[in-house]
């Protein structure tokens, strides 16, 4: 019995041991702040079919793996189609004003700082109101793609 105690005692230490190197490895990636309106942003198209005058910059990860995060800017009087996405979408618009309409759902409003959660592969459409340019902070926790729906 006492041998049990020492396995289960030992492996509890090697988790904990193992917990905190990875808690180390992690801390020495550097911080980062990116502004929306940073003249440096680097903002690059968006799949096909939204339409020109969207753009897309990167902010963190890498948008062909998993847990990245991007800017989103559509200008003002602007239509995005039905689409969707294998990833749910964590949003909060930074600028604008946003009609979204998720399928099946009532379209919701989001005004500056208002957040929106889309679950995974469920159609949607946004209209980004006349004016201000949308600016929509996504974070994706797969990688990021977007299906249209004709």
């Amino acid at each position: 019995m006492s041998y049990r105690v020492s396995v289960s005692a030992l492996l509890l230490k090697l988790f904990s041991a193992l917990a905190l190197a990875s808690t180390l490895l992690l801390s020495n990636e550097p911080s980062l702040v990116k502004m929306a309106h940073d003249p440096n942003l680097q903002w690059g198209g968006c799949p096909p079919f939204i339409g020109e005058g969207c753009q897309i910059a990167v902010l963190h990860g890498d948008p062909a793996k998993s847990n990245s995060d991007i800017f989103f800017k559509v200008p003002g009087n602007f239509k995005i189609p039905n689409h969707w996405h294998t990833s749910p979408e964590r949003m909060i618009l930074v600028s604008g004003k946003l009609d979204v309409h998720y399928e099946k759902e009532n379209s919701q409003t989001l005004s500056t700082g208002d957040y929106a959660y889309g679950p995974a592969k469920k159609p949607h459409t946004a209209f980004c109101h006349e004016g201000d340019p949308c600016i929509i902070f996504i974070a994706f926790e797969e990688p990021i793609d977007a299906f249209e729906i004709k």
